[in-house]
């Protein structure tokens, strides 16, 4: 019989600082380091080429990955090194320019949210960006309580996202703020190649 974490809890990474996805993701490491099961499920993030997607297949059995969202035009070139990101934003959504595609990819991720959290094999669910689709009204939050409220008492979630409002913080255990005190955008400097995908 494999071991299991003592009580899952619910844990929040928030805020308009870099680094929630960062701490999500380190989480994940640890725990696969004690052999736990994790699952990561991306919302809003369907560029192939980070670097976490990279590497998790590494990881394997202890942790898998799925991503949901818009793709990026250029991620055949990115991921071959060919071409960086140029931060063109057709991988994002921008505020009221919501799809019905991106409804129904967010509904995707959010009924494999449901499957993974509900089956209990798995001790760690990470939901990235799941405040952001929260935000863009891609899921509810009633999804999100529901959900919280009935998972397997073994299994720990996390969620990330900027601005986490107050009902989600409420139903938390440990919210996390990253703050943007300064950083390289502002400087002109665009996301990296092995640090921000």
């Amino acid at each position: 019989m494999r071991q299991r974490l003592e009580k899952g809890l619910i844990q929040v990474y928030t805020g308009d600082g870099k680094g929630k996805t960062t701490a999500a993701l380190g989480l994940a490491l640890r725990a696969a380091g004690h052999e736990l099961k994790v699952y990561i499920i991306q919302f809003m993030k369907g560029v192939s080429y980070s670097g976490e997607l990279l590497s998790i297949p590494r990881l394997a059995p202890f942790i898998k990955l799925k991503s949901f969202g818009r793709g990026c035009p250029n991620a055949a070139a990115i991921r071959g090194g060919i071409a960086k990101c140029s931060g063109c934003g057709a991988c994002f959504i921008k505020p009221g320019e919501t799809t019905e595609e991106d409804k129904k990819t967010a509904q995707m991720a959010w009924e494999l949210a449901e499957q993974v959290i509900m089956s209990d094999e798995y001790d760690l669910v990470i939901l990235d960006e799941v405040i952001n689709a929260l935000h863009y009204g891609l899921v509810t939050f009633e999804q999100i309580k529901n959900l919280v409220q009935n998972k397997p008492e073994l299994v720990e979630i996390v969620m990330t996202g900027r601005n986490a409002p107050q009902e989600i913080v409420e139903i938390a255990d440990l919210v996390t703020e990253m703050k943007m005190i300064k950083h390289p955008f502002e400087k002109g400097i665009m996301s990296r190649w092995g640090i921000e995908y």
